[in-house]
């Protein structure tokens, strides 16, 4: 892709310094984007909204949410379990979609793009809560993308598993053997997918050269998930 593809567009991304944050900032800047990063939690009701209104023009927003997964069998996940992980992965991408949208739609012209999760689309033990929450995201993404489109702005997801990142692969899980063997086993590529990849990859789909895709989710995990 060509170096200034994104020249002169403003990029909003959410929790810049955590999950896939710090390698999408600098993917998009040399695209010649303008990057405008968060780091706030986005825990509160409101705060979400309360972002794009202070960010002003936005022509990219970045939905990078991400908190480690719980690990809960499903008749033990509790209330508490169920509402923290759905407060931080689905309440703040709903309220930054409906606000950064109508000036999006003025324009005829924006790209909303969600790092979501590839747990949403393979079953898996023990991640109930989480598995649920991703699969909110995303189904929310699709329906936002077909409603959108009409007005000229694209909306679209990445759905990862085993991509480098220091939220759920940071260095030290990388270097156990048990991790090593599951990757073998897990994963057709045999290795996680970079950091850089994977920001690429949000790069194109947040360019003029992915007009075209509408409402789609787009698997990045090696082939942990092949659709």
């Amino acid at each position: 892709m060509h170096a200034n593809s994104l020249s002169r567009r403003r990029v909003l991304v959410t929790q810049a310094d955590a999950f896939m944050g710090p390698a999408l900032c600098d993917a998009f800047r040399a695209a010649g984007a303008e990057v405008v990063p968060d780091r706030s939690a986005l825990l509160e009701r409101g705060a979400g909204r309360a972002v794009i209104e202070a960010a002003g023009r936005i022509d990219v927003l970045v939905l990078n949410l991400a908190i480690p997964a719980p690990s809960t069998p499903v008749h033990q996940v509790s209330d508490g379990e169920w509402e923290t992980t759905f407060a931080a992965l689905v309440h703040p991408m709903r309220e930054m979609v409906a606000a950064v949208l109508p000036q999006m739609i003025e324009r005829k012209a924006g790209k909303i793009l969600l790092m979501g999760s590839a747990a949403a689309l393979r079953g898996m033990a023990l991640r109930s809560s989480y598995a649920a929450a991703r699969g909110a995201q995303l189904a929310y993404i699709q329906a936002v993308g077909v409603e959108a489109a009409a007005h000229g702005v694209q909306v679209n997801a990445i759905a990862q598993n085993f991509v480098e990142n220091p939220t759920y692969f940071p260095p030290e899980v990388q270097a156990t053997p048990a991790f090593k063997d599951r990757l073998k086993w897990q994963v057709p590529l045999g290795r996680l997918v970079t950091a850089d990849e994977d920001a690429s990859f949000a790069v194109y789909l947040c360019s003029e050269a992915a007009n075209c895709f509408v409402g789609q989710v787009f698997p990045v995990c090696g082939g942990w998930v092949n659709r």
